[in-house]
């Protein structure tokens, strides 16, 4: 549904809804500052934003472009998570290895994993994905998932562009490579750096992999829509690690049904940009140049949902963590410890309801709280008893 601003523009007399889209662009481009270029939305970007769906200051900052990094920085909260410099040129090698001889290890491990009653790959199709700009790019992946899907042949994909609408605003994906089947079906690839040892690897490492390729494979489908017949996009991709402690590569199958179903629902879930810009005060940028004050203030003007997972995922998590911590919001401890405690939505509530001060004595949060507030303090009273026998 379009925001009211962009329904308003749109309804006026010689207003082309091309131009309230360019309008509504425009809006954002304010967001980040003048002359600030957009920051592109990725797919691990993508993933982390269909987790934490009702946060709507990561869906405008990410929506806008804005460079969270360096917003966390000028805020004095900068995120200390990242991939190291040795551990991207390892990752940069290792990639380059697996996609040697036109892919010809790539394919071999695709035919070995997920097609074996297929014709093993006899040569390499590597198409040219090269064009200008993202849509381009995107164009020609495309056309050349269509050629491919005809040619009835095992092709590889490198870093092919694909497109998807989130909140009302495209994000471009770049995933490792895609392998196009004889049968004419595809598989994302995801390329890691992280080892298998005897076959399997680190299981939080492989699901944000599988939450990753999700968002990919979410993109596939978009584009195998558009085709007649409609190919048949594979839940199940291929995940390329390192073998053991060497740098030879291996593959293994990652059913990504559940978090392909997942992020569907997520994503569609999410406000859409245009909505909350529109909420949002006049005059509010998120530029890192601007004053301290002003910057807090205008960040502060997007309600947030932190929860600790943000650590891991987010660079303004350390910044909202502070403030959650400063309000005093049960959100701090945890998405299970919020859940659990219903609608008391501060810790000072808690404790209130937990020494019998305030809350619904009928409300079962409340009356777990106070049944444990009574063993804490029957259990201390204990403590004392026999530490005063001693």
């Amino acid at each position: 549904m379009p925001s009211p601003r962009t329904r308003e523009t749109a309804l006026q007399p010689g207003v082309s809804p091309a131009r309230a889209k360019s309008r509504a662009w425009g809006r954002l481009a304010e967001l980040r500052g003048p002359g600030v270029p957009a920051r592109a939305l990725d797919a691990r970007a993508l993933a982390a934003l269909a987790a934490n769906p009702g946060c709507g200051r990561r869906a405008i900052l990410d929506g806008a472009g804005v460079d969270k990094a360096a917003l966390a920085e000028a805020l004095g909260a900068p995120a200390v998570f990242g991939q190291s410099q040795f551990a991207f040129m390892r990752g940069n090698a290792f990639e380059a290895r697996v996609k040697a001889d036109g892919g010809a290890e790539l394919l071999r491990l695709a035919h070995t994993r997920l097609d074996p009653g297929a014709e093993p790959p006899r040569e390499s199709r590597v198409p040219d994905l090269s064009a200008v700009g993202p849509e381009g790019r995107t164009a020609r992946t495309a056309l050349a998932l269509r050629e491919a899907t005809r040619a009835g042949a095992w092709t590889l994909l490198d870093h092919p562009m694909l497109a998807l609408e989130v909140a009302g605003s495209p994000a471009y994906l770049e995933p490792d490579a895609v392998v196009v089947h004889p049968d004419g079906s595809w598989t994302v690839v995801e390329i890691k750096s992280f080892p298998m040892l005897d076959g399997s690897a680190d299981p939080a490492k492989v699901g944000a992999a599988a939450r990753q390729s999700a968002v990919y494979v979410l993109a596939l489908e978009d584009v195998a829509a558009r085709l007649d017949p409609v190919p048949r996009v594979r839940h199940r991709v291929l995940l390329v690690c390192p073998k053991d402690f060497s740098n030879l590569p291996t593959a293994s199958a990652v059913d990504v049904r559940k978090q392909r179903a997942v992020t569907a629902r997520q994503l569609t879930r999410l406000t859409r940009v245009e909505d909350i810009a529109d909420a949002l005060p006049e005059g509010v940028c998120f530029s890192p140049e601007l004053p301290s004050e002003e910057l807090t203030a205008a960040v502060e003007a997007v309600p947030a949902t932190y929860a600790p997972e943000c650590l891991a995922t987010c660079e303004l998590a350390f910044h909202c963590r502070a403030r959650s911590r400063a309000q005093g919001a049960v959100t701090a401890l945890g998405r299970s410890a919020r859940a659990d405690l219903g609608g008391l939505s501060t810790v000072e509530d808690v404790l209130a309801a937990a020494h019998g001060e305030a809350g619904d004595p009928d409300d079962p949060a409340v009356a777990a709280l106070r049944r444990a507030a009574a063993l804490r303090a029957e259990a201390l009273e204990q403590a004392g008893r026999e530490a005063a026998c001693r």
